[in-house]
């Protein structure tokens, strides 16, 4: 793997989530350069000249350029927001076709420039795009990952936080599967502030209402920010740039992006959300969480679900 010498990032894809990563990216100051790449040169320029004149109040100073695809040369992670938005009651899944032909407009002039680093994908459906990136770029599969259910799992933990009155930063659950409409949240290992929601339940079973209706509004929580503000975008940002920190820092922590299965929970050859730790180098490892028997039924499922969608594209 050749890696940068610096913490290079290029952005492809300028819209609501590329742009609220790069202001995250900004603020946060964990990266030494930042390249924007998107068709709209114009609004493009708009936004390096806008994020420019706020690294002044950045906690360290972010070079923020407007990119070609020449820059991903030497970059160490490019970071792929691009592609056709979800619309107002469009599910993830329905973007296929669209965006399965923008993946291979786009990864195809990354690896022509010599890029050999990490590759990072949101653009939705992330599980499927994602598959579609590792096959088209010919890159290792843990160097190529997708954002996967991190927002999800954050959106359950601040629900849950909201639920039991305290900070979603002491609530630990994971949501996994299809970041769409088949996933599923992990009961089972979940705990808040040191208890699990396991032994929750046994103290009080009409819990269990309560924290399917949790997860319903957390799965269904983008059609609703969508229908109110036409796209999400602040979150999955800030969950990019999570992301990028573990990478840089080299943290080895775990994070639920959608990583490539080769065994894990009885599936493979194929990439969708679960716990995975991050490193320099990508992803070290999948880590397989126990689930009970309805929860390995809702993850086949979901595994289904995305097999059904993706398995034609690539026979």
């Amino acid at each position: 793997m050749k890696v940068s010498a610096g913490n290079k990032v290029v952005l492809i894809g300028a819209g609501d989530v590329g742009v609220a990563y790069a202001y995250s990216l900004v603020n946060q100051g964990s990266v030494d350069h930042l390249a924007i790449i998107d068709i709209d040169e114009k609004k493009t320029l708009g936004n390096v000249m806008d994020l420019n004149h706020g690294v002044v109040w950045a906690s360290s100073r972010t070079k923020v350029t407007q990119g070609t695809y020449a820059d991903c040369e030497d970059a160490a992670l490019v970071v792929i927001c691009a592609g056709a938005a979800q619309k107002p009651g469009e599910t993830r899944l329905q973007l296929v076709d669209k965006n399965m032909k923008i993946m291979k407009s786009i990864v195809d002039p990354i690896m022509e420039s010599g890029f050999d680093g990490i590759l990072l994908v949101a653009s939705n459906p992330v599980d499927i795009l994602t598959y579609a990136a590792w096959k088209y770029s010919g890159l290792p599969h843990e160097r190529v990952f997708g954002s996967g259910t991190i927002l999800d799992s954050a959106r359950f933990r601040y629900m849950l936080g909201e639920y039991f009155e305290v900070s979603p930063m002491s609530v630990h659950a994971y949501i996994i599967g299809e970041h769409g409409d088949s996933e599923l949240p992990v009961l089972s290992s979940a705990n808040v502030a040191g208890v699990s929601l396991a032994k929750r339940l046994a103290d009080n079973p009409k819990l269990h209402d309560e924290l399917e209706s949790i997860f319903i509004r957390t799965r269904d929580a983008a059609y609703d920010i969508i229908d109110a503000k036409g796209s999400t975008s602040y979150g999955i940002g800030m969950g990019l740039a999570r992301i990028t920190r573990a990478i840089f820092q080299n943290q080895e922590v775990a994070l639920p992006v959608s990583a490539y299965l080769q065994g894990e929970y009885g599936q493979e050859d194929i990439y969708i959300g679960t716990p995975a730790i991050v490193n320099r180098k990508g992803i070290r490892r999948v880590i397989e969480l126990e689930l009970d028997d309805y929860e390995k039924e809702r993850l086949a499922a979901s595994v289904k679900t995305l097999k059904e969608i993706q398995d034609p594209f690539w026979k």
